[in-house]
């Protein structure tokens, strides 16, 4: 840690401003983050329930367990061991353990509006002003005043050192950013998900679906040619998840998520191991989640360097990642680390500086979700072994994203400023 700074710093001591947009994870993560670091923080939402999505790897769970969160979230997570990989017949092709804690940390995963609701929770008792109901319709910034800012639907206007896009991949700060449209295109797969109670669904009373429920959580997977499907038990065997990963090559609309038909997944599994159609069907609803890619950003924030991005409004990630609420909050984290130690003299230094410090290893935890997927979706019925495991490196779950920020923010900050701001570019 940099020798003149406190990891916690009294409220508004360093006098910097900010406006985050989206209170996803990112947006918490960023809120939370920056208030601990003595920034002044407030968070606009444009809706008014929020409804949020997302699972916590340990390197994104070390920074909440460092914020105290540990006990409350760890109760309301599944606690899974290890990851039993079958064929799409049946048979049982690999048993990954999982060690808890890994990497010094638990990963949380719970149903993911609960997690949330402990985040939001937990940064309204910091006295972070968070506003429902207030969307975004323009950005702007004041290079001269060194200010910038955003106008909402309802008219209000929020004035500040720096405003933070963490509003999702639909994020209109991405053409203001940018100064053009970045297209979506399809990624050629959608996913099929639920989340349901066990009991009310009969898990329990199902033999084909019972050993979800009778020895504490567990993870079960199936893949098959361009499919894969995890299944989930958790809170010791109460709560159901599944997801299912499949081609898909719909063309792209406004909406991205709709209603899933049962009978539409139950189709993608004929032929497969029973008890892949048994715990589908016990779902009383699903949702049908078109996946769509965004290639990578040539940059993140805007040219005066007080408008960003951070999370899926910067870089979207696939499910099989596991990774996107986990960057995400890396994200915010890393700037409040960053912001404190520039000042608020130099806050365009701390973003562009934030920016090299993130570019390359967001890219790199994108990448490993392709290939796990193409792996999955590629292996034969006979693939047997540990190549088949779910990627679980040290760069990415052992790492401290607070910790690094306060080690490399000196030298990456001193090259910016040596050799004038160039956009990142990725190895």
């Amino acid at each position: 840690m940099h020798p003149e700074f406190e990891r916690i710093a009294p409220p508004g001591s360093t006098g910097i401003k900010i406006v985050i947009v989206g209170a996803g994870y990112g947006g918490l993560a960023c809120a939370i983050e920056c208030t601990r670091k003595g920034h002044e923080v407030i968070v606009l939402e444009k809706v008014k329930e929020l409804k949020i999505q997302g699972s916590l790897g340990p390197n994104a769970s070390r920074i909440l367990a460092r914020w105290g969160l540990h006990d409350r979230l760890w109760s309301i997570c599944g606690h899974h061991h290890g990851l039993t990989l079958h064929n799409y017949l049946g048979e049982q092709i690999r048993y990954q353990e999982f060690e808890l804690p890994s990497f010094g940390a638990y990963p949380y995963n719970g149903h993911r509006a609960e997690i949330h609701q402990v985040l939001y929770e937990y940064a309204e008792s910091l006295g972070v002003q968070i506003k429902l109901g207030e969307e975004v319709e323009t950005y702007w910034e004041d290079a001269e005043r060194g200010v910038s800012g955003v106008t909402t639907t309802n008219g209000e206007v929020y004035e500040a050192d720096l405003v933070v896009a963490s509003d999702g991949v639909r994020s209109p700060a991405r053409k203001y950013v940018l100064g053009y449209t970045d297209t979506p295109r399809p990624s050629g797969y959608a996913v099929y998900r639920a989340w349901f109670d066990a009991a009310e669904q009969g898990i329990d009373n199902d033999p084909l679906t019972s050993f979800f429920c009778v020895n504490g959580d567990v993870l079960y997977g199936w893949i098959g040619q361009d499919v894969h499907m995890l299944t989930a038990s958790s809170k010791n065997g109460k709560s159901i998840s599944w997801v299912i990963t499949h081609r898909d090559d719909t063309p792209l609309q406004d909406q991205w998520s709709f209603p899933g038909e049962m009978a539409d997944v139950l189709k993608i599994v004929e032929g497969w191991d029973p008890r892949c159609a048994a715990v589908l069907s016990k779902a009383p609803t699903c949702t049908d989640w078109k996946l769509i890619i965004h290639d990578p950003l040539p940059t993140w924030i805007s040219k005066v360097s007080r408008t960003m991005l951070i999370g899926d409004a910067a870089h979207p990630f696939l499910p099989t990642s596991i990774q996107g609420a986990s960057q995400a909050i890396e994200d915010g984290v890393t700037l409040a680390v960053a912001l404190q130690l520039a000042g608020k003299q130099s806050v365009p230094l701390a973003v562009r500086t934030w920016e090299h410090i993130r570019y390359q290893r967001v890219r790199d935890a994108q990448l490993m979700g392709e290939s796990t997927r193409d792996k999955w979706h590629q292996a034969k019925p006979d693939d047997r072994g540990e190549h088949l495991d779910l990627p679980r490196p040290a760069w990415l779950f052992g790492f401290d994203a607070e910790a690094h920020a306060y080690s490399v923010y000196g030298d990456v900050a001193k090259k910016m400023e040596e050799e004038g701001y160039q956009l990142p570019v990725l190895s």
